[in-house]
Parts: C-alpha cells; structure tokens; sequence
C-alpha cells in the first residue's frame, strides 16, 4: 500500500471517530480526532468545519477566533465567527461581522440564512436596538414554522416589553404585542414587564402573579425539583417586587428581594438589580449593607450582562451612595458618572454641588453650576431653568434672600410663571418689601394681559389672580384688584364671590362701576326663601345633644314620634314651670362621722403625713444613727464639736449680708447648696409599702 493510499485509510478511520464522537456528544474526544484529520490533512475543510462546532461546544470561543484568525479553507464561517464574538459579550464585533457577509444596510438582512437571522436578532437585542430586533424578529415568525416557534414568540414579546419601558413603541405596536398569546408562563411574565414599563404596576402585578402559578404547574408537570423551580421563579418573584416597590409596598418588595439573595442564584444580572433595587429601599439608613449590596451590583460580571439602562441607574445610585457614606469618593464617582453618561451631566452636578453644600461651600456651589449653564445652549431652556432654580436654592440655604432675588428676576419671561411669581412675592415679603411684591404681582398682571401663553391656560392662572387681587385689597390698592379680579370673573361667570369682591373693589375708586356691576348679583329674595327659615326655626341647633334626644324621643326602625309638626319639639311655658316645680334640690355631701354644730376639721382634706398631729412609725430595718452619749441632745452635739465651729467660723465671709465682685451673700450659699445636693447621685433607698403613709 502506498503513502497516499495509507494516508486516505488513516483519515477514513478518523472520520469514522470523529462521527462516533459527535453522535455521543463526545466533543473533547471529537476534537481530538478533528485535530489528527487537520495534521494529516489541512485542506479537509470539513473536519475543520467539526473543529469549530467541537470548540463552540466545550465553550471556548477565543479558540474559534484564533483559528479562524490563522485561515482555514472552510466555506463560510460567518455564523461561527459572529456567533463566538457574541458569546464573548462583543456584540458590537458580532454585528459587524455579519453585516459584512451581507454587504449592505438592514435592507440585506432578508438574504441572510435562517440561522444568521436567529443570531442577528439576538445580536439586535443585546445592542439595544429594539425597533429593528422587533421587526427581524416579526418576519422570521411570519417566514418560519418548526418546533421553536414558541421561543420566537417569547424573544419577541421580551423586545415588545424593553421597546414599552424605554418608550419607544408607538400605540399599534403596543397593540400588536398585546395581542401575542399568553399561554405560556414566559410570555405571560414578558407582558407583565410591558405593562410595567408603562407604569401599570397593578396590572402587571396580577399578571406576574399568574405567571409564577403557571411557571410551577409546568415545571411541576416536566418532573422537575424544588430547587429548579425556585430558580426558575426567583426573576418572576423580582419583578414583582419591583412592581410592588413602585407601588409603595416596600415592606413586601423586601421580603421578595431578601428571599431571592438568600437563594443564591447564579444571574449575576438579577442579582445586581435586586441589591442596587435593596439600596434605594435603604436610602441613607444601613449605609454599610448597602455599601456591600453596591459593591454587588458594580461587579464587571454583572455589568455584562445589564442592559445600559440599568447599568446608568446602579451608577447613578452608587454616586448617591457614596454622598452618604463617602465624601471623598463622591465627587470622584459624579466625575465619573457625567463622563460615562453624558445625558446625566447634570445630576451627576447636582450631587457635586449637594457635597459642596453640606461643607458649608456654597459659593464654589454656585460657580459650579455658573459654569454649566454658560456651556449649554440657549435653545436648552428647561435644563437653564433648572440650573436657575438650584442656584436660587442654594442662595437661599445660605441665607442671601436679595441675590436668590435677583437670580429669579433675571429669568427673563420665565419669571412670570404662577410658581416664581410666587416665590418673588414670597421673598419680598420676608424682607418686609411689600411694595417691591405688589409690584411683581402689577407686571404679571400686564403680563399676562398682553399676551397668552399657549403652555399655561386660564384654569393654572385662576389661583395667581385670586392671590394677586386679595394681596393688592389688603394692601389698599382696589384698582389693581379690580384689574386681577376682572379676569378672573372672565374665566368664572357665574361665580358670585367674585362679583362680590369686584364690587368692593369697585366701591373704593369707582361708585358708578360698583353700582353697575351690584346690579348683576342675586336679589335677596332669591338667596333666603320661606322654608329656608322655617326650616331653621325648627332645627334644634341652639339645644344641646342630650337636650335633643330627650325631646324628639327614640323609635325603634318602623316606629314614628307622636307629632311631626315643625314647632312639636318646642315646650310651652306652662310646662317649663311644671318642670321647674318637679325638680328637687340635691343636698351637698357631708364629711363622715359629723356631728350638727360642730365646726369640720380644717385638714380633713390633706393626706395623713401632711397633717399636724401624724407621727410616721419606726421602720426597723433602718439602722438609728448614734447621736451622742445617752442624754446628750443632738443640737447640744453639733453645739460643742469645735471642728465644725471652725470650718464654719473659716468658710463664712467676712461681710454675711453682703455680696461683692468675688463673693456670694449666706442666702445664695444655701441655694447653692441645695443645687449642689439635688445634683448628686442619690443612694440607694428602701421602697415604701404600699398603703402606708
């Protein structure tokens, strides 16, 4: 047998092993016959072809990347490339590479093989890239019909769910992903996240709870364990801890949270939202658990796997950590945050300019924020509003009403907003400035008058008038009231008070107009009528309640009182005196054991060991303090002990009855002395039985 002959024998027999292995899913033992087939052979593109598949198997993706880098004669190895870089978490290198087989846009794509299409929508959602993964995903549905058609519809209804909660779905889109079945658990939990993302947390919390109930009867049923199915349940049970936190349940959301660490499931992203999820339950209390909670949830692993929504908000949320916790990580971390997500520059600001704030710099606060605002541009007038405002609010924590003043008055048009209208009289008032707040109400007024705003309409001003024009009557100025009052009686007709108001206004600097505008309010007739009064004579407001019930009497549910005349409940004279008559005066109670005559003890009322006579008994377990020899008095004691004459004789001033610069007069030496004693600590004392005195 010749080489060559002996040479196709040996990669016959191999490929016989090689096809064993890959039947048995023996891939190690499969890629070493590969191996031995490529040593003989490089240009069996075919057992190259095994290799890869072997590699993608056994998860060794750089390998892929590395042969493949090194060329091979296989056909097209498009879907092995893409495929490994999409495994490796580069999926912007896996996008590129498929879109270089197409040659082209989106438009290509439906040249693309089945298998490309499945990889180029998962491709699509890893990038976040909803809308075209939504549309990939509807025309794969419609073109294709095997045994995974139910995990289409599932990966669908996950790209309809994150397209509702970044709110890029319009309302027939919205529509269309309702109207996918719900028969499966993932489907069902896949609408509840659409729901949620539209901020239906009731709606999604039922339908969360059906899936988890669907979830353990289908798993139950496929013979699987405890164990499976609790991990299977445990992002079912996050999400509706999640919907039970936005609700405000947080005692709840907790429980879930701690149930699903306690698990230990090995979802690096579920476990990272369910500890950032755990720091904002804590907010600035158990600073050190959610320290450890964040250090979780910042994990390169995780960050991986979280889409960058949640990846922006755990930073957002570990900057705020580190504001209670860290001072001098915080501004690091704010740095940081604005660099990595330019859209939250200026939060991450916020957080910069509240540190400054808290150590009491609040002017490098201000120039902090100077500083933004000069950098944005003018067509950006809601952010310029806000950095205003916290301007101002910092201005005001330090204490400088007048530049806050004017920070608010440099606003241009915006200051004549209901809400700084209100704050600029605010503030003048607190400076006791009231022509300087009657002023501002005067040009919102004329404002406003001459021209309407399209973004603020009559209903959001009707409160600014009413306060402008009960300001400018207290204040004395009816004309300008009349002014406020005039719009707002053209926006409210029909509403008296105002009319009424109006005329008082009008009273002041115009008797003619105040005539004029009288004659529209109602007559008297039409605001009392007849029954009004007897309906007030007949009420018993003036009794008291026990009054009433006595009078009107009790009736069981089907039971009537004798008259039901309006002037029934009302007595007649002859029966009040009868009243009188019958009542009996109530004698005045005696002290016991009196005797007629005799004069009361005065102390009858004191406590016995207040009164004189009382003399407290002896309590034997007491010891008796020795007072002397026999016969000795205890004042004749204190009398002759001549070391207490001494000391007395040598802490007494020289003057007793006077008090100069450096001393103290004998009546505050004793008040002194008492305050010294009631400032110790007492001793121990024996408790007084109950019942003696």
């Amino acid at each position: 047998m010749s080489k060559s002959e002996a040479k196709e024998a040996t990669i016959r027999q191999l490929y016989t092993e090689l096809n064993k292995h890959c039947s048995s899913a023996e891939y190690d033992k499969a890629l070493k016959a590969a191996n031995k087939i490529i040593g003989l052979d490089a240009s069996e593109w075919k057992a190259a072809k095994c290799k890869l598949v072997c590699l993608i198997q056994t998860g060794k993706f750089e390998e892929v990347l590395k042969f493949l880098d090194r060329g091979t004669t296989i056909p097209d190895t498009t879907f092995e490339k893409a495929y490994s870089e999409y495994r490796l978490n580069r999926a912007e290198e896996a996008f590129r590479t498929i879109q270089s087989a197409t040659g082209g846009g989106s438009e290509q794509w439906a040249t693309l093989n089945p298998n490309l299409k499945e990889l180029l929508a998962q491709i699509l959602y890893r990038l976040e890239r909803f809308d075209e993964c939504f549309e990939l995903y509807r025309g794969i549905i419609k073109n294709t019909h095997d045994d995974y058609d139910d995990e289409r519809r599932t990966n669908m209804s996950a790209v309809a769910a994150n397209r509702c909660i970044v709110g890029g779905a319009s309302g027939s889109e919205q529509q269309l992903a309702a109207g996918l079945p719900e028969d499966t658990y993932e489907l069902t939990y896949n609408a509840a996240c659409a729901l949620a993302g539209r901020q239906q947390y009731g709606e999604a919390e039922r339908k969360l709870r059906t899936s988890e109930k669907m979830c353990r009867d289908s798993l139950e049923e496929d013979g699987a364990t405890e164990e499976d199915i609790i991990d299977e349940i445990t992002i079912i049970k996050v999400q509706l801890a999640y919907c039970l936190q936005m609700q405000g349940r947080v005692k709840e959301a907790s429980a879930l949270y701690a149930d699903a660490l306690r698990h230990k499931t090995n979802d690096a992203a579920l476990t990272a939202v369910v500890s950032n999820n755990l720091v904002v339950i804590n907010r600035d209390q158990n600073v050190f658990d959610s320290k450890k909670k964040m250090k979780v949830a910042t994990s390169e692993q995780a960050e991986q796997k979280l889409t960058s929504r949640q990846r922006k908000a755990i930073a957002f949320n570990n900057c705020l950590l580190a504001y209670f916790a860290s001072p001098v990580e915080c501004g690091l971390l704010a740095s940081r945050l604005g660099n990595a997500h330019p859209d939250l520059e200026f939060q991450s600001l916020l957080v910069r300019v509240s540190q400054l704030a808290r150590d009491k710099k609040h002017r490098e606060a201000v120039e902090l924020l100077e500083g933004y605002a000069q950098r944005l541009p003018r067509d950006h007038t809601i952010e310029l509003l806000q950095v205003r405002f916290a301007i101002v609010q910092l201005q005001l924590v330090a204490g400088n009403r007048k530049a806050a003043i004017e920070s608010l008055e440099s606003l241009g048009e915006a200051r004549y907003q209901p809400g700084v209208v209100s704050a600029l009289v605010t503030l003048h008032l607190g400076l006791d400035n009231k022509q300087a707040a009657s002023e501002i109400l005067k040009s919102a007024v004329d404002w406003y008058k001459r021209q309407k705003s399209a973004s603020i309409s009559d209903a959001d001003l009707s409160d600014m008038w009413r306060q402008a024009a009960s300001f400018h009557l207290r204040g004395g100025e009816p004309e300008t009231a009349a002014k406020s009052l005039e719009e707002l009686l053209r926006t409210h007709p029909s509403d008296m008070k105002l009319l009424a108001q109006l005329v008082i206004a009008y009273a002041q600097f115009d008797p003619k107009r105040a005539q004029q505008a009288s004659k529209r309010l109602p007559t008297l007739e039409t605001l009392t009528t007849v029954s009004e009064i007897d309906a007030l004579e007949a009420t018993n407001w003036m009794m008291i309640a026990k009054a009433v019930r006595r009078k009107q009497g009790t009736t069981g549910t089907g039971g009537r009182t004798g008259d039901q005349s309006p002037g029934a409940g009302t007595p007649s004279a002859e029966q009040q005196a009868a009243r009188k008559q019958k009542r009996k005066k109530r004698k005045g109670k005696l002290p016991k054991n009196y005797i007629i005559g005799v004069q009361p003890d005065p102390e009858r009322w004191l406590p016995r060991y207040e009164r004189t006579g009382y003399r407290k008994k002896r309590d034997r377990r007491v010891k008796e303090v020795i007072k002397g020899s026999q016969g000795t008095a205890s004042g004749q004691a204190d009398q002759f002990d001549m070391s207490k004459a001494y000391n007395q004789t040598k802490n007494s001033p020289a003057t007793p009855g006077a008090s100069g610069s450096g001393g103290v007069s004998q009546l505050e030496q004793i008040a002194a002395a008492a305050a010294a004693t009631r400032q110790l600590p007492r001793k121990s004392q024996h408790k007084k039985k109950k019942g003696k005195h």
